[in-house]
């Protein structure tokens, strides 16, 4: 491990997502907006990341899902604790045909972020088309276009590893869904560059001896003459961690559990990064499984014992730590102002704000931001066999930022043909939503369930109300129909989500039944907008004027 300190440059952080762990309880006006495990709420998985100079940098998988507006959220830091969303690194993901349309389970898996050489990179596997590579010289900046580092199936959670005598090399596992194995690591070797992979891939941990199943995420680090792969195992929610070593790169690898569920409540916490701040300290960030909360981030602290990191607190002296619900924050020398990432929307830029992510890579004809205070959605045309939303690429949606918050938008849903509608919407394997659609001369509320999407079930429809037009407007032959709404979500413990309308923005009248929540595939629930459009016909749209979360 190279010290940030001596190189500007500190290998290791998170890319799943934010890193904070809190102390004893402060006052708002203090440097952390909370304390305690988790660190940050919402679906920020498989974390990865480094530290550069003194400041500290994020990017999350995107989805162990594809969907998002760009790719790899970029997170700033000065202190572990306060995060900024400022960038992302990729713009869409390749191939960009393939993904021009929901790809659940598919896409952008567990990243890995390096800097070298003046540059910063970024290695991902699509366990459908490879290995692939995206780097820049700003993080705040351009990302270059990806490189794909290696063509094939199966190949995810790749890191790569710049040893000191100039070779490259890449640590990888393997996806059962695709190469038909898992719970193997494998080391191969690349390009000076790190843009090619040179030699074949050498085995160097084999999960599959009767304890250490599903073994995937590796994270390849050297210190002190070790080379170390820092991964999980036992599965997503019920899982550990494991600490592997060797004085070779190609092994043997000594094995050791380095970090467990233990007494505490805090399942499956793996699956993470070593961080060492400028001051030596060394924490691990990792997630834990939350079903329709998604995976979300917690920080533990790391004390290496005989050259083994034992992660956590380690109560009984064994080597293997618990993870901490509550702990001091890291010392970064410093103090900062509370800080963390934008969930409401005033749609008042012409740069959508980047909490907001698409179910597809972004196309023009998806909706446009503007400098009119609000945010077009155009319909989306349902295919001619729709069965439900599983198919719609443009949903406008963010993570659930809490266990507990209130969603509330302001729109107004404009319509030309019978069947268009528009409105808010709850997103996952399960999802719900209260949308407004135009039939005849009239707008009527609905809410709308559909359960097990993927499975190609159809959509349940309770009509709830009748709705007068606000406004008609000629526009040849097919006449605009508007009508202003405000429509909200309260979600609460364990995912429960109740529906409100307002037609004044004052008084809420409850619209439905309660939906429970359910994760995603790979991901958690998503909270955001939609407008659809039947097979046939015109696109309607919505403009939506604000979106505003409340916890």
């Amino acid at each position: 491990m190279i010290n940030g300190k001596k190189s500007l440059f500190y290998t290791v952080l998170m890319a799943g997502a934010l890193m904070s762990c809190g102390g004893p309880k402060q006052a708002p006006s203090e440097e952390v907006a909370k304390s305690g495990n988790p660190v940050f709420e919402g679906w920020y998985a498989d974390p990865e990341g480094i530290i550069y100079g003194d400041t500290y940098w994020i990017y999350p998988t995107t989805s162990d899902l594809y969907e998002k507006q760009t790719f790899f959220d970029c997170f700033s830091s000065k202190d572990l604790v306060n995060w900024k969303l400022i960038n992302y690194a990729l713009k869409a993901i390749e191939p960009e045909e393939f993904y021009n349309k929901p790809q659940h389970g598919k896409g952008v898996w567990a990243p890995s972020i390096r800097y070298h050489n003046g540059e910063f990179y970024i290695y991902w596997g699509d366990p459908d088309f490879g290995i692939f590579m995206v780097k820049a010289k700003d993080p705040q900046g351009e990302w270059d276009k990806p490189v794909l580092v290696k063509a094939g199936k199966g190949m995810i959670d790749p890191t790569p590893l710049w040893d000191e005598d100039g070779k490259v090399y890449l640590v990888h596992a393997w996806a059962g869904s695709r190469a038909a194995f898992n719970s193997v690591v494998t080391v191969c070797e690349m390009n000076p560059e790190g843009t090619k992979v040179i030699s074949e891939p050498v085995l160097v941990f084999d999960g599959n001896d009767g304890v250490n199943h599903t073994v995937e995420g590796p994270k390849f680090y050297k210190r002190n003459g070790y080379y170390y792969i820092l991964a999980p195992a036992g599965g997503v929610v019920t899982g550990w961690q494991l600490a592997l070593r060797s004085k070779n790169v190609y092994g043997p690898y000594e094995v050791k559990r380095v970090m467990a569920q233990g007494s505490t409540d805090i399942n499956g916490p793996h699956q993470g990064a070593w961080v060492e701040t400028n001051s030596g300290e060394s924490w691990f960030v990792h997630f834990q499984d939350k079903a329709m909360y998604g995976r979300v981030i917690h920080l533990n602290p790391v004390k290496w014992t005989e050259g083994w990191p034992v992660i956590g607190e380690d109560k009984d002296g064994d080597g293997c730590g618990e993870p901490v619900r509550r702990y001091r924050k890291p010392n970064v020398g410093k103090t900062y102002p509370v800080e963390t990432p934008a969930e409401s929307d005033e749609f008042n830029s012409r740069r959508l704000g980047l909490q907001w992510e698409w179910h597809a890579n972004y196309q023009d004809a998806f909706g446009f931001t503007s400098d009119l205070g609000y945010m077009r959605i155009y319909g989306h045309v349902l295919s001619e066999d729709f069965v439900n939303f599983w198919e719609v690429p443009n949903l406008l949606l963010q993570k659930f930022p809490a266990e507990e918050f209130t969603a509330t938008t302001k729109l107004k849903v404009v319509a030309k043909a019978d069947g268009q509608q528009s409105g808010l919407i709850v997103m996952g394997w399960d999802y719900c939503y209260i949308g407004v659609e135009k039939q005849g001369d009239r707008f009527v509320l609905k809410q709308v369930v559909c359960k097990d999407a993927e499975q190609q079930n159809k959509e349940t429809s309770t009509r709830l109300m009748e709705l007068p037009v606000s406004r008609k407007l000629e526009a040849g032959l097919f006449p605009n129909y508007e009508r202003d709404i405000y429509l909200r979500v309260k979600v609460g413990k364990n995912g429960v989500c109740h529906f409100h309308y307002s037609l004044d923005g004052k008084k809420y009248q409850p619209a439905g039944e309660p939906f429970t929540a359910r994760q995603g595939k790979w991901i958690g629930a998503k909270v955001g907008l939609f407008s659809t459009a039947p097979f046939g016909k015109d696109r309607g749209w919505v403009d939506a004027d604000w979106f505003r979360i409340e916890k």
